[in-house]
């Protein structure tokens, strides 16, 4: 039976890529007792497990880009830095473009891009067609490159933070879930779980789609919704090569990448209803399969090897939520990601630990990421959501 200590300087929720980055990153600081709860039997096995992959810095907003430069930095690092190789694979990032809305508004978001030195490509339809030949660029105007944009293994990043937390002291527990946070004259004073109680000043909510629940055993309302979103895997295919990108057809939310020798395509349903649905919707498959094989017409001789959904954990305006929860002194959230969270789970566990070691978070300004502004109504939605 699962023992859980008496005692823990801070509690993290969640053993996805955001809980176990969040856990490393305080054992490297030198937080003495760090405790991490996952009620799942293994780690990533939530959003984690079920994503595509991608890590990219094409995106609309600065922080967000911030964020992609100093994630992205740090998984290059991650063999050497953690012992734990994660399948890193920089095919680069291509994003199609269809509506003269779309490249007006991609144009401003790639001069953003250069300012802070994320040298994003343009490519004419010619070049595309070069580039990946196999697309039907029918209706595209252009499109935006980056090739230090692509894949890893999110597993293996799971892991490399398990392993290496573990070295450094911090406890990770999963099979253990929380079932009460205990709040007393405004501040965090424990949490409860199956296996007994542990007093703590500090809590971080690292529970992705299911944040929401696990803010209201604390009382507070954390913004983050469940979203269903599907995934299909193909066989290998002769004409896939690693250096094959990931295609995004930007009006479509559609894309493509290569994934073991085959094709991993995925579609946004933007009719689909909030929920904790996680099962495969056969309709919906054949409307995604029908759009990926007119845009990627090789798809049509290709046979499916699996599908799965997952869930996004989706805020208001798309953003994450990232430090203090402040109607609770003592409680943190790093969640809301909305699709793009595990490319920032790295510098969002650094992040959170300088928040609760440092005093407030340095290595990137997240102050448009505070909980405070859906309150005050400072919301500015990322547009380069798929």
């Amino acid at each position: 039976m699962t023992t859980v200590p008496r005692t823990a300087d801070v509690v993290i929720v969640g053993g996805g890529v955001m809980g176990v980055s969040t856990a490393y990153h305080l054992a490297r600081k030198g937080c003495p007792r760090v405790l991490l709860l996952e009620r799942e039997p293994y780690f990533g096995q939530g959003s984690t497990g079920a994503c595509a992959g991608g890590i990219r810095h094409q995106f609309s907003s600065e922080v967000n880009i911030r964020l992609s430069i100093e994630s992205i930095r740090m998984l290059e690092r991650f063999p050497e830095e953690m012992g734990q190789e994660i399948g890193l694979n920089q095919c680069g990032y291509l994003f199609l473009l269809t509506t003269n809305e779309e490249v007006a508004q991609f144009r401003r978001h790639v001069a953003l891009q250069h300012r802070l030195g994320v040298m994003t490509e343009w490519l004419t339809v010619d070049e595309i067609a070069r580039r990946v030949p196999q697309l039907n660029l029918e209706g595209i105007q252009g499109g935006t490159f980056y090739g230090r944009d692509g894949l890893c293994d999110p597993h293996s990043v799971v892991m490399g933070y398990v392993q290496q937390a573990r070295r450094l002291g911090a406890t990770l527990l999963t099979d253990t879930p929380v079932t009460a946070i205990e709040v007393e004259k405004g501040r965090v004073v424990g949490v409860r779980t199956p296996a007994g109680r542990v007093a703590t000043e500090h809590v971080v909510i690292a529970a992705g789609p299911w944040s929401g629940l696990v803010g209201e055993l604390a009382g507070v309302s954390i913004p983050v919704r469940p979203l269903r979103r599907q995934i299909a895997v193909t066989r290998p295919l002769p004409w896939v090569t690693r250096d094959f990108p990931f295609v995004i057809d930007f009006h479509l939310s559609l894309y493509f990448h290569w994934e073991s020798g085959g094709i991993l395509t995925g579609m946004s349903n933007h009719t689909e209803t909030f929920g904790f649905k996680t099962s495969v919707d056969p309709e919906w498959t054949l409307v995604h399969l029908e759009h990926a094989v007119w845009r990627l017409p090789p798809l049509a001789d290709a046979e499916l090897q699996a599908q799965w959904a997952g869930l996004y954990e989706v805020t208001p305006d798309h953003n994450p939520i990232i430090g203090r929860v402040p109607p609770v002194e003592g409680l943190y959230a790093v969640t809301g990601f909305s699709g793009h969270g595990f490319m920032h789970g790295p510098v969002a566990g650094l992040l959170v630990a300088e928040e609760i070691l440092d005093g407030g978070a340095h290595t990137v300004d997240i102050t448009p990421l505070r909980y405070e502004r859906f309150a005050e109504g400072a919301l500015w939605p990322e547009r380069h959501v798929v």
